[in-house]
């Protein structure tokens, strides 16, 4: 090989040695680009999720909107457990001050229990719901409505009496679940002392699906709509889920001579609640 040669062979080596320099540091200026925006980026993100939290804080039972009882967003067992409390003295005003206890009612605060349950509502969400009943069938009603959790019964929602203003019908005509309601003279009642109503020991569940005949006009109350006693969304019938969850517990379905599908308490006349099972 001549001199020539070895020049073109050196010229030829040295451009590619030069190309790949350059190639070199183009890269690394790419690839720091890259990760600078990357930085960028999850700085951003980062800054946006805090600002994003400082704008949204927690929603609070009392911005719900009031005619629609709170999700259950928590499904831990302390979302899901009854919580029995005495009933206040707040809530024991209103109670009086609707007439939904007046004088001749044969339970008082002392003997009354405010229960606070987890329950499936129509919209196939878990709902928190009150009931107001008797001490002694406290831990009943928290079996009886453990049992209707498991086995997804739909209740609309579980009210007092006193948010309708101790108002029977009102409340049969919202769709809402309610227990203690020493009634008013005005309204359909058995004599006080011995109604199961008035001494906490029965409860009135999704009165539209389940309705009763009202004797005082032969009608249904609060619509008919539902009357027929076929399976159906929210209905009891006779050895349902909800029937069996009640019946297991002693309870008793419709204990009136009229009909009255909403309805179950402990026995009529109304006496101290003792467990017992019934014959199935």
């Amino acid at each position: 090989m001549d001199h020539n040669d070895h020049r073109d062979h050196r010229d030829h080596h040295d451009h590619h040695v030069h190309r790949g320099e350059h190639l070199g540091r183009r890269l690394g200026r790419v690839a720091v680009t890259l990760v600078a925006a990357m930085l960028l980026l999850a700085g951003c993100g980062t800054s946006g999720a805090r600002s994003g939290a400082a704008a949204a804080p927690a929603l609070t039972t009392s911005e719900a909107p009031p005619q629609a009882a709170p999700p259950v967003t928590d499904a831990s067992a302390a979302a899901l457990d009854p919580v029995v409390s005495a009933i206040t003295t707040a809530q024991w005003q209103r109670i009086v001050a609707v007439g939904a206890w007046h004088q001749g009612c044969p339970v008082g605060r002392a003997q009354l229990r405010d229960v606070t349950l987890t329950h499936w509502g129509f919209d196939g969400k878990q709902h928190r719901g009150v009931l107001v009943v008797n001490a002694d069938v406290v831990a009943s009603v928290k079996r009886i409505f453990a049992r209707l959790l498991a086995d997804h019964f739909p209740i609309r929602q579980m009210k007092p009496i006193e948010d309708y203003a101790g108002d029977d019908n009102a409340s049969m005509r919202a769709d809402n679940s309610s227990a203690y309601n020493c009634r008013r003279a005005s309204q359909a009642n058995a004599p006080a002392t011995d109604s199961p109503h008035a001494n906490g020991r029965a409860i009135d569940l999704n009165p539209v699906e389940n309705p009763w005949t009202d004797p005082r006009c032969h009608c249904w109350q609060p619509t008919g709509k539902y009357a027929a006693r076929t399976p159906g969304f929210g209905k009891i019938t006779e050895g349902s889920a909800v029937w069996r969850a009640f019946h297991a517990d002693g309870w008793i379905w419709q204990d009136i001579k009229t009909a009255d599908y909403q309805h179950f308490d402990t026995g009529y006349p109304s006496r101290p609640y003792r467990r017992h099972s019934s014959p199935s």
